[in-house]
């Protein structure tokens, strides 16, 4: 089966170009010109995933992300951005997108980095079903995850959390008491060299704890170790 490939843009030169070159490398292309069109291919075509310009009309790129996150459609999304563009990596990031690349691109680049993603996809659903039974899920004090619904509670109420905020809270809880690193957490969450940027880690636990602690500003779960990391700990039973 080929991996299809929704591709978003609404320049006819790049969506012919991507098209051409995602086919010679055996994927099977979809393509929209407006962000509308491209959200319900999205939902109604299952790629696997989803070549998303920033700019585009009707709907930007950034909406579109967030419409589907809502939606809890969480096809990998690769994000386009031209150079002279205004662009919050650290928000689209936050909205759902799993890695952005700025034009021009070359489109050797595009298909590496959308094997990379697919790649990766497809070691966390192996992972998942080896490390966890579909009942199965982690409780850690008041916090719990069900990593087979992506689906995360915390004092028994659903948590609104990103696709990249549940990914990083799992990835922690399966590292309960494990001191990691920024540079940890980027690599296995992201997947990536992101420029040694860590502030995009800082960001996402940020959000985290205001949804998971109840002070922020004192955290009992997400602990920072000063000049390391993070780490995630279970709540003394004295808490």
């Amino acid at each position: 089966m080929k991996n299809k490939v929704l591709v978003v843009d609404d320049e006819q030169s790049i969506v012919t170009l991507l098209q051409y070159n995602l086919e010679q490398a055996g994927f099977e292309v979809i393509t929209a010109m407006d962000g509308e069109s491209g959200r319900d291919l999205a939902e109604n075509e299952s790629p696997d995933i989803m070549i998303l310009d920033v700019m585009l009309p009707k709907l930007d790129g950034m909406e579109v992300c967030k419409q589907l996150r809502q939606k809890k459609i969480l096809i990998p999304i690769l994000m386009l951005t031209a150079k002279d563009e205004e662009f919050d990596k650290v928000l689209g990031l936050e909205l759902g997108a799993d890695d952005y690349l700025v034009k021009p691109f070359s489109p050797r680049e595009v298909i590496a980095r959308v094997k990379a993603i697919l790649r990766r996809a497809q070691v966390t659903k192996e992972e998942t079903s080896e490390k966890v039974d579909k009942n199965e899920s982690i409780q850690i004090g008041e916090l719990k995850l069900v990593p087979e619904q992506y689906e995360a509670y915390f004092n028994e109420e659903l948590l609104e959390l990103t696709l990249k905020e549940f990914e990083l809270l799992l990835y922690l809880a399966r590292n309960k008491g494990r001191v990691l690193t920024r540079d940890q957490l980027l690599s296995a969450v992201w997947d990536y060299d992101f420029a040694g940027d860590t502030r995009i880690v800082d960001v996402h636990i940020s959000h985290l704890r205001e949804k998971i602690e109840k002070d922020s500003k004192k955290p009992t779960y997400i602990k920072t170790i000063r000049g390391l990391g993070y780490k995630l700990e279970g709540q003394k039973e004295n808490d």
